[in-house]
């Protein structure tokens, strides 16, 4: 009987390992995935995902999770970035090349980091919303 345990438990996290390494490759498959790091609104943790550009929002996948939805969605056209700095001694869990900024959106103040190149078609895609009427 205990055999029998062991042997499913093991089925069981290597199902759970491939099914995780099959979300990961499919995130980061897609035309405008970019690695991306979010500290939410009154959080001092920070967590790496994948992001997408979509037409009106950007999607946030928790990079170390089984979900299949996003944790959030940021709207574009209520995304106003309000400061930018580089990666401080503060954030501790980022790399040092990353460019951090302040977002002010619905959800409240956020804070997003990502790689310089990623900054620019990140600040393209906010600027290039239609106008809200």
């Amino acid at each position: 009987m205990t055999v029998v345990l062991l042997v499913l438990a093991g089925v069981l996290l290597v199902v759970l390992i491939v099914a995780f390494l099959l979300r990961r490759r499919f995130l980061l498959s897609g035309l405008g995935a970019v690695t991306m790091w979010l500290r939410p609104p009154h959080s001092s943790r920070w967590s790496v995902g994948v992001a997408w550009f979509g037409d009106d929002s950007l999607l946030w996948y928790r990079a170390l999770s089984l979900a299949v939805r996003p944790q959030r969605r940021l709207r574009r056209a209520d995304l106003r970035v309000e400061e930018r700095r580089r990666a401080g001694p503060e954030d501790l869990a980022l790399p040092a090349d990353v460019v951090v900024l302040t977002c002010e959106s619905s959800d409240g103040r956020q804070e997003l980091a990502m790689e310089p190149s990623t900054l620019t078609g990140f600040l393209s895609w906010v600027e290039s919303a239609p106008p809200v009427r």
